[in-house]
C-alpha cells in the first residue's frame, strides 16, 4: 500500500496504515513475552509449578498498578517520546535476557528441580520489562487518540485490535514453535529459549528503528505543562473516591473478582500441563508429572496458534452476539461459555490422550468459550464505568480485572503440587460455582 504524505499545519501527515499496525503489534509482543512466554520458559527449564506460578503472577503487578503513574505520562514529555523510549528499553532488556539466560543441567531440568533463584536476574529483567510494557500501553493508547481525528480513530480501531492479536499468535505461537524446533534438533532446552529471546530482540529492534522514522509528530502531542503533579493527584483521588461510592460498587467488585475465578486457576498451569511428563512421581510430598508430554513446538502450534485463533474468534462472535442481544440477555449464556468448556482439562488430565487432533480440539473449544464468555465481562466494566470519570473508572475496573487473575495465580502452583493435575483441574472448575452465583446477583441488578 502506498504511503500518503501531505502537508497539514506545516507538519507531515503519515497515513495510519503506516504506523497503527506496527505500533499495536509492538505493544503486544512484550505483554505476551512477560505474561505467557515466561511461563512456558520456566516450565521447560524445570522450575516447579508452585514457584513458577507465584513468580510469573508477580510479573502482572505493573498492569494492576499502571493507573497510578499513567497521569504522569501526560505531564512529562510527549506520548511519542514515551513510546520510542520504552521500545528502546524493551529491546535492550530482550538482549540482556538473551545473553544472561541461565543454563541449568539437563538432569535438573528433567527432575523438575530447578530453583527459581537460578533465574533471579532473569526475573529482575522481566519485572523491568513489565513496567516498561505497561508504560508503553499507556503512551500508545493516548498517542492513538492524538495522532488522527475521531473518524480515523474509529476506522482503525479494528486494525489496532487485529495486529495486537497477531502479536499474540506471533509470541505464543511462532516464538514458542521456534523454541520447540530448536529443542528437537539440538536437545538443548536453554539454548532453544536463548535463540528465541534473541529473535524477539531482533524484531523489537527493527520496529523501534522503524518507528523512529515513521511515527508522526502530531501538534496535539504535547506534555500538559499547565497541570501540576498536585492537581493530578487531586484528580486521581477524586476519581477513586467517586468510584468507591458508586451504587452497587461492592457487587461490581465481586463480579470483577469472581466471574472468571476458575479461569484464573487454569490459565497459569495449562501450558505446564501440556508439556509436563505423563508419568507421576512424588517428592517431598509434592506431585510432579501427570501432564500430556507434548513437544514445545506442538504446544506453540496447538495452544499458541490454533488456540489463540479460536480465542479471538470467540471474542469476535461474542461481541456480535452481545451487541444484538444486550448485556442482560447475554449474561447467562456467556457465563456458561466461560466456565463449562474448561472441563475439557479434567478429561485431558484423566485420559492423557495421544491424539493431537483430540487435544487440539479440546484446547480450541476451551479457548473459544473463554473468548466468547469474556465479552460480557468487558461489557459489564464499560457499563459500570459510565459517568463523569468514565476513563479513570474504567482504569480502576481493569485493575480489578488484573487482580482477579493474580489472586488465584499466586496459589495455583502450590495447589497443583499438593493434589496433582487431575484433582487440581476439578477443584479449579468447581470454582465456576462462584461465577454463576455472582452472575445471578448482577443479572437481578441490571
Amino acid at each position: 500500500m502506498r504511503t500518503r504524505v501531505i502537508i497539514i499545519r506545516s507538519k507531515q501527515y503519515i497515513s495510519p496504515w503506516v504506523w497503527v499496525p506496527t505500533l499495536y503489534f509492538t505493544e503486544g509482543i512484550p505483554y505476551f513475552l512477560v505474561n505467557s512466554i515466561s511461563v512456558m520458559l520456566f516450565a521447560k527449564m524445570g522450575v516447579p509449578n508452585d514457584q513458577l506460578a507465584f513468580f510469573t503472577t508477580l510479573l502482572y503487578f505493573p498492569w494492576f498498578l499502571k493507573g497510578l503513574w499513567s497521569p504522569f505520562v501526560d505531564i512529562l514529555r510527549t506520548k511519542r517520546w514515551w513510546i520510542i523510549a520504552m521500545q528502546v528499553l524493551l529491546t535492550a532488556l530482550c538482549v540482556l535476557l538473551t545473553i544472561s539466560l541461565p543454563h541449568p543441567a539437563a538432569e535438573t531440568i528433567a527432575e523438575k528441580a530447578t530453583s527459581v533463584s537460578t533465574f533471579r536476574f532473569t526475573l529482575i529483567l522481566f519485572i523491568i520489562a513489565a513496567f516498561a510494557s505497561a508504560t508503553h500501553d499507556i503512551a500508545a493508547d493516548g498517542y492513538y487518540m492524538l495522532a488522527h481525528d475521531s473518524k480515523s480513530q474509529a476506522a482503525f480501531v479494528g486494525i489496532r485490535s487485529t495486529f495486537y492479536r497477531i502479536a499474540a499468535v506471533f509470541s505464543q505461537g511462532v516464538l514458542v514453535y521456534i523454541a520447540g524446533a530448536i529443542e528437537n534438533k539440538t536437545g538443548n532446552i536453554p539454548l532453544s529459549w536463548q535463540v528465541t529471546l534473541g529473535a524477539t530482540s531482533v524484531v523489537m529492534l527493527l520496529v523501534t528503528v522503524y518507528h523512529c522514522f515513521f511515527l508522526p509528530k502530531p501538534e496535539e502531542d504535547q506534555p500538559r505543562e499547565e497541570v501540576s503533579g498536585a492537581q493530578v493527584w487531586h484528580e486521581l483521588g477524586e476519581s477513586f473516591a467517586t468510584f468507591f461510592t458508586k451504587p452497587g460498587v461492592g457487587l461490581a467488585i465481586g463480579f470483577m473478582l469472581l466471574y472468571r475465578l476458575s479461569e484464573g486457576f487454569l490459565v497459569k498451569l495449562s501450558q505446564p500441563f501440556l508439556v509436563d511428563s505423563k508419568a507421576c512421581f512424588i517428592r517431598d510430598g509434592q506431585v510432579f508429572g501427570g501432564g500430556l508430554a507434548l513437544n514445545t513446538d506442538t504446544v506453540g502450534l496447538l495452544y499458541g496458534t490454533i488456540g489463540v485463533i479460536f480465542l479471538l474468534l470467540g471474542g469476535i462472535l461474542g461481541g456480535i452476539y452481545i451487541s444484538r442481544k444486550g448485556l442482560k440477555k447475554s449474561l447467562w449464556i456467556m457465563a456458561a461459555a466461560l466456565t463449562l468448556p474448561s472441563f475439557v482439562y479434567c478429561y485431558l488430565s484423566m485420559a492423557q490422550p495421544e491424539s493431537l487432533w483430540l487435544i487440539g480440539t479440546a484446547v480450541s473449544f476451551e479457548q473459544f468459550g473463554y473468548g466468547f464468555g469474556f465479552t460480557a465481562y468487558m461489557m459489564y466494566m464499560m457499563h459500570f464505568s459510565e459517568g463523569k470519570y468514565k476513563t479513570a473508572h474504567y482504569a480502576i475496573c481493569t485493575a480489578f480485572m488484573a487482580l482477579s487473575m493474580m489472586i488465584p495465580g499466586f496459589v495455583a502452583g502450590a495447589l497443583e503440587l499438593a493434589v496433582g493435575y487431575s484433582t487440581f483441574f476439578w477443584i479449579a472448575n468447581a470454582c465456576s460455582i462462584t461465577t454463576f452465583i455472582i452472575t445471578y446477583f448482577v443479572y437481578k441488578r441490571l
